[in-house]
């Protein structure tokens, strides 16, 4: 899998467009990723829904539009961002955790998709939009994932209509005049084609107990190897046990269902970098560390303090001098936060990694922050402005796609 990585002419070209701390994102990386998403062999209809929780910025998803994906929303608000944008409101799914009330009627009215996630959705929606053709998110009673925060699946889970409700939900929607044509769930964040292959078959056989369903939605949660070390998901693997079982399923049902996934990481992780300068050095003696101290932070990058995620990092010299020689580093955030570590590990455990000592002033880039960095960021926190966005076209020219905010925009809506 490709991952974007600055040379030292692209860093320098990006600080002099929108300065640092700022994002950078690869227009070959995104596209390539989607082309791949594409090209699984299902046998029947396929639909590819971007997930825009990932990164929702303007340019990225008409990049995304223009390669053939449709989109998933997880709020009201980024349904109507999606249609601000130009989108069709049929090519939107919103699956949320909270029920749209603020702008339902809007997004019915422009055809978007709800998938309801509770008992109350069910009931609210149908009520609400009478012969509404409307999805159900199953919780399968299981999920996939590295850690708690990533599956999303099973009895810790809150997302979806617990299976042992689901007679229910068909009840009470069909009572209330809904039209059940499909069936979403969704595991988490993992790595074993087995629970894809599970999941898929437990919503299979759900779909089989409703004749309406025409379509099963196997949610996102591609994991994506990041650093070196780490396991991604086999996508075509799962691709084809997937495919195999839809397969199977028409030739002894005569049930052809189409198929939906809608992945955010998989599409954009590895084509974004966040880069910044060296802002200072210190240490803390021969038993200590030494502290690389960043331009940016958990403001800007919020998944190693929230997950203990790790991102590559690498140093650029900005001058004429070159980079020191390798040591065991921690490189730190801005922010007033014991918690604002780039060099971290699952369990919040602090792990120095072995790197070129960099000058005051060199560059830093963290690589694999294109999906769940600038669209999770911790916004305004320290009172430090959103940061600008930077897309590398395919032409490698580099285009400013978001500026960086000011403290008059922050302020704004003070009163």
């Amino acid at each position: 899998m490709q991952q974007l990585r600055l040379d030292s002419t692209q860093a320098q070209a990006a600080a002099k467009l929108a300065g640092t701390p700022c994002y950078v994102y690869s227009q070959a990386v995104l596209e390539e990723q989607c082309r791949r998403l594409l090209s699984w062999q299902v046998p029947f209809d396929f639909t590819v829904r971007y997930a825009i929780k990932a990164n929702p910025s303007r340019a990225l998803i008409r990049l995304i539009d223009a390669a053939g994906l449709d989109f998933d929303a997880s709020s009201e608000f980024e349904a109507k961002r999606l249609l601000s944008y130009g989108i069709a409101g049929s090519r939107i799914q919103l699956t949320a955790q909270q029920l749209a009330s603020q702008h339902a009627d809007e997004l019915f009215a422009a055809g978007v998709r709800f998938n309801a996630c509770s008992l109350r959705q069910v009931k609210e929606y149908a009520t609400r939009f009478p012969g509404l053709e409307l999805s159900l998110r199953v919780n399968p009673g299981f999920g996939s994932g590295g850690t708690r925060k990533t599956n999303v699946g099973g009895p810790s889970s809150a997302f979806g209509i617990w299976f042992e409700q689901m007679d229910e939900a068909i009840s009470l929607a069909r009572s209330l005049g809904a039209r059940l044509t499909r069936l979403h769930s969704h595991i988490g964040s993992g790595t074993d084609p087995d629970a894809w292959e599970q999941a898929a078959q437990l919503t299979l056989d759900w779909a089989l107990k409703i004749p309406e369903v025409a379509t099963i939605n196997m949610g996102g949660g591609f994991k994506v190897a990041r650093m070196p070390d780490e396991k991604g998901v086999d996508f075509e693997e799962v691709g084809r046990r997937v495919s195999k079982l839809l397969q199977k399923t028409a030739d002894s049902t005569g049930r052809r269902f189409a198929l939906e996934i809608e992945p955010g990481t998989f599409v954009a992780a590895n084509m974004g970098v966040l880069l910044a300068r060296v802002d200072d050095v210190v240490a803390t003696g021969s038993e200590g560390y030494t502290f690389v101290k960043l331009d940016t932070g958990m403001d800007a990058l919020t998944r190693p303090a929230l997950y203990g995620s790790r991102h590559p990092i690498g140093f650029l010299a900005a001058g004429k001098a070159p980079l020191g020689p390798e040591q065991e580093l921690v490189v730190v955030g801005h922010n007033c936060e014991s918690g604002d570590l780039f060099t971290v590990e699952p369990g919040d455990v602090l792990a120095p990694r072995k790197l070129p000592l960099p000058a005051i002033g060199d560059f830093a880039q963290l690589a694999g922050a294109g999906a769940y960095a600038a669209g999770m960021s911790l916004v305004n926190y320290n009172s430090f402005p959103q940061i600008p966005e930077v897309l590398i076209a395919k032409d490698g020219q580099m285009k400013l796609i978001r500026r960086r905010q000011t403290l008059e925009q922050m302020l704004q809506n003070e009163v």
